[in-house]
């Protein structure tokens, strides 16, 4: 007794054939002599060796080289090799070649497509057709036992569809890449995995158009309460390989019409920020120089005045700590600023702030900002030096600043540190 895959086979084809063949006009006698032609045409005797010899004129392949150029089948060369991945499932994460059950494809005369989906019949215990050839089994042999032909003769010609060669060819219309490896290079001819392209058409037609889904959505359209849910996906686009005559480029193609889904591939969306939070220094990537220029050049007016100004020296003191502490205040605007931003984009991880602007700034530190005083200690010299190296920057010709007026400006930062915390 057959499989019922294989009766179910023979079956759909004996019925297409008699419905082409068959016509109204015809006798009772002249139909009986169509099915017995019919049945004989498809007894084992006749169609397997038939459809052994039609084998070799399609190739089993994983990896279709037509799906990069409709005309990279052939070249001077020959046929291009039929790529056949076997790859092992693993937990890695990667959508690849083993990792999900895909159909493999074929190509090659669409006139012997019939033996590819005769030597892809699932059997029963869940093997292909083609798996128990290759393997030799009781169900094989069962089935190749005719009186017409060698069981190996037959089992040589089927597997020639999936047979391998030796030799590797390749095409100049297939994307070709050079790999590193080692001290030299690896060329790699690009192939796409039509099971995988057609295993993602199969499921988000699924997911779109099943009757289940589409009940859904009626109860969602009519304001209904269901307790199930459903998933939408949105922003498919249709890719055709093929044009006209998909039967060109592979079965798979051939059977979905050469059209392919294609989920949306861009770009994320990242959010504009005007504040990045600092991940080395807060003195070179958050505030710059360039920020406190008007402070800092009239900072220098007032440095460059000597004792024959008619300015009153107690101004040219007010005037100075008024400029300094306005630089001051710059600081503690971007702190304030980055206080905010650090919930969101502080990662201790990543993050190589120094301690004391870990506590300065960052979520986390509050109770040691709040107790502590040798973090803002180093937080006072640390601005005192950025205001000092700033000032030299950016003012041309700067008055070369004595440890007198270093220590004055470090103690009215100081005077005013409780802001900082």
């Amino acid at each position: 007794m057959p499989d019922p895959a294989i009766h179910a086979f023979f079956a759909e084809r004996k019925e297409a054939w008699l419905k082409k063949s068959l016509k109204a006009s015809m006798s009772d006698e002249e139909k009986q002599t169509k099915h017995a032609e019919c049945e004989v045409l498809f007894s084992n005797e006749q169609w397997l060796p038939n459809a052994a010899k039609r084998a070799g004129q399609i190739s089993i392949s994983t990896h279709p080289c037509t799906f990069s150029h409709p005309s990279a089948r052939k070249n001077k060369n020959g046929y291009v090799t039929s790529t056949i991945a076997d790859a092992e499932r693993r937990a890695d994460g990667y959508l690849r070649t083993g990792n999900t059950q895909a159909e493999s494809d074929a190509l090659g005369n669409a006139a012997a497509l019939d033996v590819y989906k005769f030597l892809n019949l699932t059997m029963q215990d869940g093997k292909s057709l083609l798996e128990h050839m290759q393997l030799d089994t009781v169900t094989a042999k069962a089935l190749l036992a005719i009186q017409s032909e060698s069981y190996l003769a037959l089992k040589d010609g089927f597997l020639a569809m999936a047979a391998s060669n030796d030799e590797s060819v390749t095409s100049s219309k297939i994307k070709q890449v050079y790999f590193p490896v080692g001290d030299s290079y690896h060329q790699l001819s690009i192939l796409s995995n039509s099971g995988l392209i057609y295993e993602l058409r199969k499921r988000i037609d699924r997911l779109r158009f099943s009757e289940e889904i589409k009940d859904l959505r009626a109860l969602k359209r009519n304001n209904e309460f269901s307790g199930q849910d459903f998933a939408e996906i949105y922003n498919i686009t249709t890719i055709g390989y093929g044009g006209t005559k998909p039967q060109n480029i592979s079965v798979l193609n051939n059977q979905n019409g050469g059209k392919a889904r294609l989920l949306l591939s861009v770009p994320p969306h990242l959010e504009k920020r005007d504040i990045r939070f600092p991940i080395g220094d807060f003195f070179v990537e958050s505030i710059r120089y360039y920020d406190v220029r008007v402070p800092l050049n009239k900072l220098h007016h007032i440095f460059k005045a000597n004792s024959d100004s008619d300015i009153p020296r107690r101004n040219l003191e007010s005037g100075r700590d008024q400029h300094i502490l306005a630089i001051f205040e710059a600081v503690i605007e971007r702190m304030a600023t980055l206080r905010q931003t650090a919930t969101q984009q502080y990662r201790e991880e990543t993050s190589q702030l120094k301690h004391f602007q870990k506590v300065w700034l960052c979520p986390g530190f509050e109770t040691e900002r709040a107790e502590a005083n040798d973090w803002l200690d180093q937080l006072c010299k640390e601005l005192t030096h950025w205001l000092v190296k700033a000032y030299q920057t950016i003012v041309k010709k700067a008055v070369a600043l004595g440890a007198a007026e270093v220590t004055h400006i470090q103690q009215l930062i100081e005077s005013h540190r409780e802001v900082l915390r």
